[in-house]
């Protein structure tokens, strides 16, 4: 059954943008990664950490780091909003929670992974949308994307990798923010794989595997 009741994406742009003469709109910078494992989130938390010694409010919304240690790192010393626990179907899901950050209302908020799907019972279905809200509120954003999650490029990755994005974000989202391009060499991104830096060491050697296959 189809929920009448969820927010309508481009109403929700549409929206922001009416607002922009009688409220100040938060500003959106986005840390765009020509493939995952580039290091967006370590550049993100970088920025917010320099952000945070000139004195600006920030806080953790949601950030994934993957259990990377130097990832891990860079979160110690930025205030954490709790997640908001979702059970769905015998299964516990987090999210961030929006209205916490929302009552909190810091300067600048770290939201990853943009082109996320929330879990069931979350008052957006994606992720973009909970940005959407908080930039309603005049509460900049900082947030991580993978360029293969851009609507306009989902149909040009999949022609090439033969792998459908059923996340995408759309381009009008892109077109309100400031986007900082992080991306390293096809030989810098291979060894972080085999170092076990993109994925947990079973993993990294089952993608490695993959990889191997592919190039042969």
């Amino acid at each position: 059954m189809n929920d009448d009741s969820r927010p309508d994406p481009d109403k929700l742009l549409e929206a922001i943008q009416r607002q922009e003469g009688t409220q100040k709109r938060g500003h959106l910078k986005i840390f765009l990664g020509m493939a995952a494992g580039v290091g967006k989130t370590y550049a993100m938390l970088e920025a917010a950490r320099k952000q945070q010694s000139l004195g600006v409010d920030v806080v953790i919304g949601y950030v994934e780091t993957h259990k990377r240690k130097d990832t891990d790192a860079l979160t110690v010393g930025l205030p954490l909003i709790p997640r908001k626990i979702i059970e769905h179907r015998g299964v516990t899901l987090s999210e961030m929670d929006v209205d916490a950050v929302l009552a909190r209302k810091p300067k600048l908020a770290l939201v990853d992974e943009l082109a996320h799907t929330n879990a069931p019972g979350s008052r957006h279905p994606k992720r973009y949308q909970d940005v959407l809200e908080l930039l309603d509120a005049g509460i900049d954003v900082y947030t991580s994307l993978n360029v293969q999650h851009v609507e306009s490029r989902a149909q040009t990755v999949e022609q090439i990798t033969g792998s459908t994005m059923h996340e995408t974000v759309p381009d009008s989202v892109l077109d309100m923010a400031d986007i900082e391009l992080i991306d390293i060499s096809p030989e810098d991104l291979m060894r972080r794989l085999d170092e076990g830096k993109i994925y947990m060491p079973d993993r990294a050697r089952w993608r490695w595997s993959i990889f191997s296959a592919r190039a042969t």
